[in-house]
């Protein structure tokens, strides 16, 4: 049987000391270095204090309730790059990314909050990394992605079918991309900017397109104002939100808060994201969107620095103002994140900017 699972680890956690962390009392220890591995060669790895220094912590946004944070069951191996995750039935589903030195990963892992345990399920059929995923109706959606390291964008597009761990391909995308937000909204499969090939041109799209499940067809819909990639995306209350991400790179940045209105067909403005970042998580929790991690990259004298986020900044759509939280353990970009039970689970990740180290740090907030 090719699925196997993962025995889970919060108790060895818990024997550190990392189980429940208070804010601002956490951010000087690094994560284990067997929970890190580097891409171009094998771990585990131990961040320098420059790399250690990349984080950033503080937000502009008023305090909210701080929260708490919990380890839990790290991923079976380090992974960045993947999809942003997604959830069905309680249980958190990864696909793709960079992991064991390459960076079109086909892994697909499945987390348990219950039995804090991770498994194996059905690998996606085309491995790639920043694939666009969602989960609707019993079916997990994986779309497009890059098959080279942030770049070489293909058009394939693939249902997964829950209940029978069985991946079946749908119309492939009508024009390759990769780092696209996706979401599902009245039965179908939105896909929102992302990214584009020639690959030595990579640049941001704003092409929105929407799938129907029924038909196994795509209809084009109004574009995304402000081409972008690597944005949060979540659909509540009908409408699409659609915040920060990148122009292009990571050094351009936007805190851009756009909300599409289906019946329209038109999009407007709302209060912008107060840490500016890109490759961040975006997930909804009793009504609230909360934004967590993320990456601003910089060169100084042709070496890449810059920051990795780990604010955690929630905001309210009926009042459209943001608030700060507890942040982030260990900060990170290019992860999985998803609401369960209650709790914001965070998996993988990048600890430092770009695609350079990988991460199987897993860690839950509670919000207050």
């Amino acid at each position: 049987m090719r699925r196997r699972a993962f025995v889970g680890a919060g108790a060895l956690l818990l024997a550190g000391g990392r189980t429940a962390f208070a804010q601002h009392a956490h951010h000087g220890a690094p994560p284990p270095p067997d929970q890190l591995t580097a891409l171009r060669a094998p771990g585990p790895v131990t961040l320098t204090p420059e790399q250690l220094a990349q984080r950033g912590l503080e937000s502009p946004a008023p305090p909210g309730p701080p929260g708490r944070w919990e380890a839990r069951a790290p991923l079976p191996l380090p992974r960045s790059e993947m999809a942003w995750a997604t959830a069905w039935e309680g249980k958190m589903h990864i696909l793709g990314g960079y992991a064991e030195q390459r960076v079109d990963r086909p892994y697909h892992h499945v987390y348990d909050p219950r039995a804090d345990r991770w498994s194996e399920a059905a690998p996606i059929p085309v491995g790639a990394n920043h694939v666009g995923v969602v989960a609707d109706a019993g079916r997990i959606y994986a779309l497009g992605g890059f098959t080279e390291q942030n770049r070489a964008a293909h058009d394939g597009a693939f249902a997964y079918e829950v209940a029978s761990d069985r991946w079946t391909r749908i119309a492939p995308l009508t024009r390759a991309r990769g780092a696209a937000g996706v979401v599902a909204l009245n039965g179908k499969i939105h896909i929102i900017g992302g990214a584009a090939d020639p690959a030595r041109e990579r640049a941001s799209i704003g092409w929105h397109e929407v799938y129907d499940p029924q038909t196994d067809r795509w209809e084009q819909r109004k574009a995304l104002p402000g081409a972008r990639d690597h944005v949060g995306i979540v659909a509540h209350n009908g409408v699409i939100h659609v915040i920060g991400g990148r122009f292009n790179t990571f050094e351009f940045n936007t805190g851009l808060h756009h909300v599409y209105l289906p019946e329209q067909d038109q999009w407007v403005t709302r209060a912008p994201l107060p840490s500016v970042r890109s490759g961040h998580g975006l997930v909804v929790v009793n009504g609230r969107f909360y934004a967590m991690g993320g990456e601003t990259g910089r060169f100084e004298n042709g070496t890449l620095t810059g920051t990795v986020h780990g604010q955690m900044e929630s905001y309210d759509p009926a009042t459209d103002t943001w608030q700060s939280h507890a942040p982030m353990p260990t900060p990170r970009h290019g992860l999985g994140a998803v609401a369960l039970e209650g709790r914001i689970h965070v998996a993988g990740g990048g600890p430092v900017v770009g695609g350079g180290i990988q991460s199987s740090v897993h860690e839950a907030f509670l919000p207050g």
